[in-house]
């Protein structure tokens, strides 16, 4: 029943068939059967047919491959060869293993990418330290599916992906160098025993491993050079031993373990050096580099913050632009616009939609997720709205994180049955005297800056938190000039509540309305200050002829329980957290009062290999001044990536 060399030369035809259905133990059976789920999912996604074929097709060349080869190399006078001459195998595992390669056409980039590696290594690892009749058949049947398929094209991958391939490859490079001393091998170059390798030559090889692994996906250049060097010497050691050895291997005395694991390791390291020259050009990022800078020459000058206010008071943006105009964000200048975005653990976090006019978006978003990757940075997008989510690469994954709540201002009146909340607070107001003021924070006096302050700040020192930020402004912003605020002040001349307005402008510059930002309210004061201060405001901007009011959407208060994503789990735990200090939720159920339209908002990011660190870098982005004490306490586990 077994097939192999011998069988074929003593007639046993049909033995190539019916070894497929045997394997060499009971306890065997087990992973045979988990193997098999490769072919289950490419008969699910392609069909019974492409699943028999490529299992059936992989399984015979491989067989037939392997003994075509050991015949050939066995006239060498080749030792391995020799062995595999007489050896005999059964099982099924270069078929599956063939599904499991072809699963790769399932896949979009960059998985498809990853899983080429990851079966690549397995291959290639057990060929060279196992060499097995079984390793020489799955590396044949892997080649055969990468020949029919082409799905590999590592010219195609992203920078990033680029990047990270050589991430995984070092690392499996020194894990794969340690495990070799550890276990016995009998690969092309001949056996060796356990613990009689090189171990100094592997400990210094593993230390500039973990040294520059990490800087190689950030894509150092110094990284890169370095690996090569390492790589080279590897390369050069192994050779002298060859070289010694072929020379005259009775007068001179090597130890043929350390030989043999120096030509391993040294083969291994050529693949990897082949890997980092085709790839050389996404090597070239230095630490902390301003974002665009890698273009040398050709960069664009840094944008500041008065160029966003100018830009975007000339084209215009969206309902949440005016916060590009706000502490902690850079600029990156691209040809048609800006992209305001914020650094956090190697993550670029760029705020809503790209500034500039309509027909530049598409150029702003390619440029910096290109200056991004380039800087080792992971680009993402949030609160950004459909435009930008349809203008990034088609590859990208779409989260809806939050509903911008718009109320369209033409015609608005409080009549109905849906507005007698509002009604209801407007005559109470009437009843008890409290006014209604629209003012901006530069034109009060010092008294009522006082209040508002003093309400500011007791709102927050009743958190555990400090202020939120990012999406949420403070005081601070709303001492902008653009800026507005509406008061609402008691008979005696005490500020009940405030909120302040940032403007949005449309096309051309032209002023559409105004969003909404901070709401803040005396303890034990005017009880519905805050829908008084809205309907006022609305009022207010109708006879000023606006557009639109946003309530802005209440971040992190959109349902994703019905999302599959890691990340819609994450903001979805993080909203639970901060629901109880920051009340994201019930602000949302409260902004429905105005029944208002609703336009979704988005995290774009480019796929899930991306969630450990985009977590992370949003929760520091919403509380940059938070503590790691006060993260903890908050049941926040807050852990740097760098």
């Amino acid at each position: 029943m077994a097939y192999g060399l011998p069988s074929l030369l003593e007639g046993r035809w049909w033995t190539p068939l019916v070894g497929s259905f045997f394997v060499v133990s009971p306890a065997v059976y087990v992973p045979t059967l988990v193997s098999f789920a490769g072919m289950a999912l490419l008969e699910w996604r392609r069909g019974t047919r492409v699943a028999l074929l490529y299992f059936g097709l992989g399984q015979l060349i491989a067989v037939l491959g392997t003994s075509a080869i050991v015949a050939v190399a066995a006239q060498w006078s080749w030792p391995w060869a020799d062995s595999l001459a007489v050896a005999l195998d059964v099982g099924p595992s270069a078929g599956t293993l063939a599904c499991i390669a072809a699963c790769s056409t399932l896949l979009a980039s960059p998985w498809r990418q990853r899983l080429w590696v990851a079966v690549v290594a397995y291959v290639t690892v057990g060929v060279l330290f196992f060499g097995s009749l079984a390793d020489l058949e799955h590396a044949i049947a892997v080649i055969f599916v990468l020949t029919v398929t082409r799905s590999f094209r590592i010219h195609r991958a992203s920078l990033r992906d680029r990047r990270l391939l050589a991430f995984a490859i070092s690392l499996a490079l020194g894990v794969v160098q340690i495990l070799s001393l550890l276990i016995p091998t009998n690969g092309p170059f001949g056996p060796t025993n356990a613990f009689d390798g090189p171990w100094i030559d592997v400990l210094i090889d593993s230390i500039l491993i973990l040294v520059v692994t990490n800087a190689l996906r950030r894509g150092r250049r110094w990284a890169w050079v370095l690996t090569l060097c390492v790589g080279s010497l590897n390369i050069v050691v192994a050779g002298l031993y060859v070289t010694v050895i072929a020379i005259d291997p009775a007068s001179v005395q090597v130890d043929l373990d350390v030989a043999r694991h120096a030509v391993l390791s040294a083969t291994l390291w050529l693949g990897f050096l082949v890997y980092l020259f085709a790839t050389r050009s996404a090597f070239r990022t230095r630490r902390r580099r301003p974002l665009g800078a890698e273009n040398g020459r050709n960069a664009l000058p840094p944008s500041t913050v008065e160029d966003v206010r100018a830009l975007i008071k000339t084209e215009g943006g969206g309902t949440l632009s005016w916060m590009a105009t706000w502490d902690g964000l850079e600029y990156f200048s691209t040809r048609t616009g800006i992209v305001p975005f914020q650094r956090h653990y190697g993550v670029a976090i760029a705020l809503a939609d790209p500034l500039g006019p309509a027909e530049g978006q598409q150029s702003s978003i390619t440029e910096f997720i290109e200056a991004s990757e380039q800087n080792a940075l992971v680009p993402c997008f949030f609160s950004a709205g459909v435009h930008t989510r349809d203008a990034v690469p088609p590859s990208w994954r779409s989260l809806a994180i939050a509903e911008d709540t718009i109320v369209d201002l033409p015609g608005l009146t409080f009549a109905g049955k849906s507005w007698s909340h509002v009604r209801t607070a407007l005559n109470r107001a009437q009843r008890e005297q409290v006014a209604f003021r629209m003012t901006r924070l530069a034109d009060e006096s010092w008294g009522i800056k006082q209040q508002l302050r003093a309400i500011s700040e007791s709102w927050v020192g009743e958190k555990d938190l400090p202020e939120t930020r990012f999406t949420l402004g403070t005081m601070n912003e709303a001492q902008a000039p653009e800026v507005r605020l509406a008061l609402a002040v008691s008979a005696a001349g005490d500020v009940e509540g405030f909120l302040s307005w940032l403007p949005v402008y449309g096309p051309a510059g032209k002023h559409l309305g105004w969003t909404l930002d901070l709401m803040r309210r005396r303890e034990g004061g005017f009880g519905p200050v805050m829908e008084f201060l809205i309907a006022s405001s609305a009022s207010t901007f109708v006879e000023e002829g606006a557009q639109i009011l946003s309530l802005s959407g209440a971040p992190l208060a959109h349902d994703v329980s019905g999302e599959t994503d890691q990340i819609a789990h994450l903001l979805s735990q993080l909203a639970g957290i901060l629901e109880p200090v920051y009340g994201f939720t019930s602000l949302h159920r409260f902004k429905q009062k105005f029944n208002p339209r609703y336009e979704p908002i988005y995290l774009l990011y480019r796929d899930e290999g991306d969630l450990a660190r985009i977590g992370p870098a949003l929760i520091r982005a919403f509380l940059p001044e938070a503590s790691l004490r006060q993260f903890a306490a908050a049941g926040i586990d807050m852990v740097r990536k760098e």
